[in-house]
This record gives C-alpha cells, sequence and structure tokens, in this order.
C-alpha cells in the first residue's frame, strides 16, 4: 500500500470510528486493568479521554493530596462503566505491589515521572506517561533503558502526534511538499504562564503529604504556590517553561519533519522582566535546536504581545514555496507565487456531538479532548499487536533531553554539541555533570544500566 493510500484509510478509519454510537467504539479493545498517579487536572482529562474510547477498569487511584484523591475517585466511579468506586493508595509503589495492573497511568508533577514509570513497567504493566518524561537527561535514559528491558509498551503524552487537525497539515502540506524545501521553524509561547506571586511560607495542609511530594526533588518551603499545579514555577520540579511548553512544540516538529537529534542546543535567556517573584524560571528564552541544513528556534516571553496574535504557542514552517503556520488551535498555509496553490486557513476538531460530556467536563481543554482520544486508541492498538506508539519513550526521550540540554547551554552560556551514541555532550565534562541531578534521600536515582 503507497502512502497516500495508507493515509486515505487510516483517515477513513477515524472518521467511521468517530461516527459510531459510543458503546460500539468503546467495545473495539477488551477491558484492561487500570490505574492513576497523581490524580490532579490533566491525570483525569487524559483518564477520561481513555474511558471514552475504551472501558478500561480503573481499580486504582494514587495521590497525596487526599482531597484531590477521594475526589478523583468519585468522579471515576461516576464515569466508568462497572461505577465501582477505585481503590485509593497514598504510595505507589504499595499499589504496584498489591494490584495486578495491565495499564498504569502516571500524571504526577515532572519530578516523580521517571520514578514512578520505571517502576510500572517493572510490575508488568504498560504506560501512558504525561511529558516531559524527565527533569534530567539520565532520568530519560533510564525510563528508555526500563521499557525495553521490560518490554513494555509506552506512550507519552505528547499528544500533538495525535491531533487530527496537525496530521491534516503535515500530511498535505510537508509531506506532499507543498512547502517546498524547509530552511527554518519558528517555535513559540507567549503566554503569560509564569507565576509571578510572592507568597510566604505556610504550613502543608494535613491532607496533603508535602514531603512524599517532594520526593527525589530539593526540600523547598511550602507556600500556596507548589500545589496544585504551581509547581511550574519552580526549577527544582521541572524544565521551566522550555520543559512544559517547547517540548509539545519541539517534538510536534520533529514528528511532522522525520528529524531525530539536534547536532547541537544552544540557548540564552533568563529572568529579564518579573524579578520579584519567588519563581525560578526564566521568563525570557531563546533556544536554537540546529539540525542538518535546519533551525528549528523556540522563543517564549511571559510578557508583552505575541508576534502572531493567532498563534501565540505554535510552530510556523517557513519553506521556499511557501509558509505553514501550526497550532492546537489551527493552522495557515500561505503559498509563495500564485503556482503554488491557495492560502488553507483550518480550525480544530472538536467531537462534542459524539462526547457530549466534553461540554460540561470541569477544566477540560476542549481542543485537546480528539487528541488524546486518538492518543490513548493509538496506546491501546499497540499494547494489542505489541508495537511502538505514535508517542513512543524514545521519542519522548529525544524531546524532553533536547530540552533540557537548552536549560543546561543557558546556564553554562556556550553551544552543547550531543552525541547520541554516547548519551552525553561531546567534549564537556561540565555540561555532562549537569546531566544527572542529585536526587534527595532516601530517593535513589535510576541507572539506566541497571534498571
Amino acid at each position: 500500500m503507497d502512502r497516500r493510500k495508507f493515509i486515505q484509510t487510516g483517515a477513513a478509519g477515524l472518521a467511521i470510528a468517530a461516527s459510531k454510537p459510543y458503546a460500539a467504539r468503546a467495545a473495539e479493545f477488551p477491558t484492561k486493568k487500570m490505574a492513576l498517579i497523581g490524580c490532579g487536572w490533566y491525570g483525569k482529562s487524559a483518564l477520561f479521554r481513555m474511558l471514552q474510547v475504551a472501558p478500561q477498569e480503573v481499580v486504582a487511584l494514587c495521590d497525596v493530596d487526599s482531597h484531590m484523591l477521594n475526589e478523583a475517585a468519585d468522579m471515576v466511579a461516576q464515569r466508568q462503566a462497572s461505577k465501582k468506586r477505585p481503590k485509593i493508595y497514598s504510595d505507589y509503589r504499595k499499589m504496584l505491589a498489591e494490584e495486578q495492573l495491565d495499564i498504569v497511568q502516571v500524571s504526577t508533577p515532572d519530578h516523580w515521572h521517571s520514578l514512578a514509570m520505571i517502576e510500572a513497567v517493572k510490575s508488568g504493566a504498560d504506560v501512558y506517561v504525561e511529558k516531559p518524561v524527565s527533569v534530567d537527561v539520565v532520568e530519560g535514559q533510564a525510563m528508555l533503558a526500563a521499557a525495553r528491558k521490560y518490554n513494555r509498551v509506552v506512550q507519552v503524552g505528547t499528544q500533538r502526534r495525535s491531533t487530527p487537525h496537525i496530521i491534516e497539515a503535515r500530511d498535505r502540506f510537508i509531506r506532499e511538499g507543498k512547502l517546498g524545501k524547509i530552511g527554518l521553524v519558528e517555535i513559540c509561547c507567549y503566554y503569560h504562564m509564569r507565576n509571578g506571586q510572592n507568597p510566604p511560607a505556610i504550613e502543608p495542609p494535613d491532607w496533603f503529604d508535602y514531603d512524599m511530594w517532594t520526593g527525589p526533588a530539593p526540600m523547598r518551603p511550602y507556600t500556596q504556590i507548589q500545589h496544585p499545579r504551581g509547581w511550574r514555577a519552580f526549577m527544582e520540579y521541572g524544565n521551566g517553561i522550555v520543559g512544559d511548553m517547547c517540548v509539545h512544540m519541539y517534538d510536534m516538529t520533529r514528528w511532522m519533519l522525520d528529524l531525530g537529534w539536534p547536532n547541537r542546543v544552544g540557548s540564552t535567556g533568563g529572568i529579564y522582566i518579573d524579578k520579584d517573584s519567588l519563581s525560578n524560571i526564566s521568563d525570557t528564552q531563546t533556544a536554537t535546536f540546529e539540525h542538518d541544513d535546519l533551525d528549528v528556534v523556540w522563543q517564549h516571553r511571559t510578557w508583552g504581545e505575541s508576534a502572531e496574535p493567532q498563534y501565540p504557542w505554535a510552530a510556523i514552517f517557513y519553506g521556499d514555496k511557501g509558509t505553514l503556520k501550526v497550532s492546537v488551535m489551527s493552522y495557515d498555509f500561505i503559498p509563495y507565487g500564485r503556482n503554488n496553490g491557495e492560502p488553507v486557513h483550518q480550525d480544530v476538531t472538536y467531537e462534542l456531538d459524539q462526547y457530549p460530556e466534553d461540554r460540561t467536563e470541569k477544566d477540560l481543554e476542549k481542543h485537546c479532548a480528539p487528541a488524546l482520544r486518538a492518543h490513548m486508541r493509538n496506546l491501546l492498538t499497540c499494547i494489542e499487536d505489541r508495537s511502538r506508539p505514535v508517542a513512543d519513550i524514545e521519542q519522548g526521550y529525544i524531546s524532553s533531553a533536547s530540552c533540557i540540554l537548552a536549560n543546561i547551554s543557558m546556564k553554562l552560556g556556550r553551544k552543547l554539541t550531543w552525541d547520541p551514541v554516547k548519551g552525553e555532550v561531546a567534549g564537556d565534562d561540565e555540561a555532562n555533570r549537569l546531566l544527572r541531578r542529585e536526587y534527595r534521600s532516601p530517593w535513589v536515582h535510576p541507572d539506566p544500566k541497571t534498571v
């Protein structure tokens, strides 16, 4: 089957699946025993999209926030077919030891992704893990090694690879050569998403185990910022806006253009505007990912206006025959010259008629729901035939590590040349020491050689 026929057949299959009644769609996959680690906002959003795709039995939930945990258990009981309330745990290790699980979803803050995912695959489960896969590069290497050693299917939550209108943009304009030779891709985020608060330190509430939540990360004084969601303001728990938002657009770009590792990564930036808040992530940063005959250039500002008001979080592909602007909300193709076609605009695909619960679900990003469903459907298909999913852990590792290298480059003030065979920065001992962060005792950093 040639590529165009495959694309047409695949698109037709998705259309048929979306048009079926909910029960018929769900019956396409066998029921699996599933658990969720991390019951916050996006954990529930992704889990409920999975329940729309297949009749999974969510048997267990884990979180260190007992209020959030019990609320999630009640919501799952309402949403899953059996109406059973999942068993609840405050320690994922106990849950994995006691439950025989087919699928584990890891939706913790970033600093917990590695340990939880590795333990899940060791227990025999296939895994859905949020992006970025890790906070340091060696964690990502250990996650990839564990997935391969235990022969587990691991899907990373970089769901741009499963976003319907973005798939269409790739197939229609990039794969068909409508852009010509692409020499530059600009990726960006201009959302005002950096926390600007400066609250005092307080005692954690009694229903929140802050020590366990902190886990392997350095212990910071607790404030009202960290939990829930606000942990992204601190480098102790993640990789700033590069790790949070750039990883999506850079991963999407690599997938659309079939790119592997960057040859070199360079980055500059810092806290240029908001110097008074507690947040220690950059408010301004530029990163360049150098590939053969192509630069992918990231920029974020958490202040001011976007240069492209309709594309504040986006990728813009520049070719010698045209430009393609892509975001989670739409795409625009702008041809150069009369012989290269007409401009095309396409908006995000919604599936509100097929999934009416999307209309009222609290905090759901409705434009992301179709992508999450497709991402979960791809995971389930790959679990059945034991193949690599569209956002396989190796791809998640490459994209996440590249973004971590950008932060290391910014810290050291120089470009880094990456050796993908050795898994290290070429000729730079100082940079290589930063590939692995120190873990807070008693937690032990995973080793790719011994997982």
